[in-house]
């Protein structure tokens, strides 16, 4: 079954769960050849009906301790802009559609969502142009996102530190992917600002 997840990661951001739950909004997303829609609403204080119909089943949840299923089993991801939700889709390889929340102070969303439309990974717009957005969308021609590469990191810290054993290694690698998820975000954030 087709399905698209949406995400507000730890926020609230009602307008995105309203625009989502609109009534020509799923009418689209049958169109286009979608049967399921899951929401993770945060905290959000809209709270939308559970459905389910022969077009369209639509089902929600607050949290969970991790969204990786969701995003895993999700044929398209419509996320708020946080760095953390754009960069856990886009390693999935998932097409990610960004919706700016223009109500944030500052809005270094948009910031990530302008950078990641240039190079080419994601769509994005705010919560009024979602419904042009996902009629014109072409998942195809999103670039996928570059894959980390900590296994050199792992080789070279074992050269020079002499680290030879599998769980050495693993620790390794898994302090690595932390360090490169982080350098990542500061490298996407400067490139930003300059």
């Amino acid at each position: 079954m087709a399905t698209v997840f949406v995400t507000v990661g730890t926020t609230s951001f009602n307008e995105l769960i309203e625009t989502a739950t609109s009534e020509n909004f799923r009418g689209l997303l049958v169109a286009k050849g979608y049967r399921s829609l899951v929401l993770q609403i945060g905290r959000g204080e809209f709270v939308p009906c559970e459905e389910t119909d022969v077009a369209l089943d639509v089902s929600y949840y607050r949290y969970k301790d991790t969204l990786a299923d969701d995003i895993r089993n999700a044929d398209l991801v419509i996320s708020h802009a946080g760095a953390g939700c754009c960069l856990e889709t886009l390693r999935a390889g998932k097409p990610l559609v960004v919706a700016v929340n223009e109500n944030l102070m500052g809005n270094h969303q948009l910031e990530l969502a302008q950078q990641l439309h240039r190079d080419g990974h994601i769509a994005y717009g705010v919560c009024r142009e979602l419904h042009g957005i996902i009629s014109n969308l072409e998942t195809a021609s999103l670039k996928p996102f570059p894959k980390g590469q900590p296994e050199l990191f792992a080789q070279w810290l074992k050269k020079t530190s002499g680290t030879t054993t599998a769980y050495q290694q693993s620790v390794v690698r898994t302090r690595f992917v932390f360090v490169a998820v982080l350098l990542v975000a500061v490298a996407i954030l400067l490139a930003l600002r300059s």
